[in-house]
């Protein structure tokens, strides 16, 4: 279907997307963009917190939120693991000798045939989203002050503890990467602060960079995109991101990091999801106001492809609906055009 006008119709995930070199999926277009081929519409995919949500649900009187937002990206989820009944030394600032123990978590009944239904109804990109995956894993059994010591303390206790955690993902990222389904998946730690990285790139590279390769490399063997979510300002780790074959980087925190450096150094290698800033212009700026620092940031990172429009976080509650609104009008817009017509209030309308 050509010339589809999705503004007009934010229900659909089937319809297709005019770009330069014709009508092509939601899928197709999230493709090309990762593979830097430049398109006349940047793919989107913007995240929003429960009272944002809510927020919508309210004062647009949307019901199905997702179906509003449309986005071209489909999240996954899967069955994971998390800690479970951790001993009390855990919690303390020495060395835990009590085990590591874990449980799963989800349920594998029925979840080819779920993820299969969900394609034959669906042409977006499907991607498993696994946030936490690494170090904030490791954060979440000692509490993060805690692990931070342990880095500096006992560092063969931290290493340790980072090489049982990518031991586990890795046996469950093979419970569901040959799903042919699937387009791409999503880890990542929080890596960084506002100021500056946690721990020093030499410590990153001896406790973190190993697994994260190991997990990357298995990513790629089934065909599959490698998406990171890292937030702070972890620059200085970029180079090594992309030396490693990382596909997407998000949420590129354009307080803490030069955006357009970024693109200019790294556009070519690597793929920005995110980029918008959340702390200013998007909960105190006026629609107006969103619209033109959206397309400003749009037009940057997307030029020659490798970009998917999105705020650099989940968008909160503090921000007006008609901002969002308009944020969504941006997004729908042809690169360098106005839109064709406003979002409907109304899905399906």
């Amino acid at each position: 279907m050509r010339g589809t006008n999705r503004s007009a119709r934010p229900g659909r995930e089937c319809g297709r997307i005019d770009v330069e070199a014709g009508a092509v999926t939601r899928h197709e277009l999230v493709r090309a963009a990762i593979a830097h081929r430049e398109t006349a519409r940047a793919p989107y995919f913007i995240r929003l917190t429960r009272d944002a949500r809510e927020l919508i649900q309210a004062e647009l009187k949307v019901e199905d939120v997702d179906a509003w937002l449309d986005d071209d990206v489909r999240p996954i989820s899967v069955p994971w693991w998390r800690w479970h009944d951790l001993g009390e030394d855990w919690r303390g600032p020495g060395t835990p000798t009590s085990p590591a123990t874990v449980i799963g978590t989800g349920s594998y009944a029925d979840i080819e045939d779920r993820i299969k239904a969900a394609r034959d109804e669906s042409d977006k990109y499907f991607l498993v989203m696994i946030y936490g995956s690494h170090f904030e894993k490791a954060n979440g059994a000692r509490g993060i002050e805690n692990f931070l010591c342990d880095i500096a303390r006992d560092h063969a206790f931290a290493k340790a503890l980072c090489r049982r955690i990518i031991e586990k993902n890795m046996v469950m990222l093979e419970n569901f990467l040959h799903m042919p389904e699937i387009d791409g998946v999503l880890l990542g730690s929080d890596w960084g602060s506002q100021r500056g990285l946690l721990m020093s790139p030499e410590a990153w590279d001896d406790l973190i960079r190993p697994g994260e390769q190991a997990e990357y490399d298995l990513v790629h063997s089934y065909g599959k995109d490698v998406w990171v979510h890292s937030c702070g300002k972890v620059d200085e780790l970029v180079p090594r991101l992309v030396e490693m074959g990382l596909d997407v980087l998000n949420p590129v925190q354009p307080e803490c990091m030069d955006i357009a450096r970024l693109k200019r150094d790294f556009g070519r290698k690597l793929t920005f999801w995110g980029g918008i800033g959340t702390q200013r212009v998007l909960p105190y700026g006026t629609p107006e106001e969103v619209k033109a620092e959206a397309r400003r940031v749009r037009n940057l990172l997307s030029a020659g492809g490798g970009y998917i429009f999105s705020p650099s976080q989940d968008v909160q509650g503090d921000v007006p609906v008609e901002n969002i609104v308009a944020l969504l009008e941006a997004a729908r817009e042809p690169r360098g055009q106005p839109p064709a017509q406003p979002v409907s209030d109304h899905p399906g309308s």
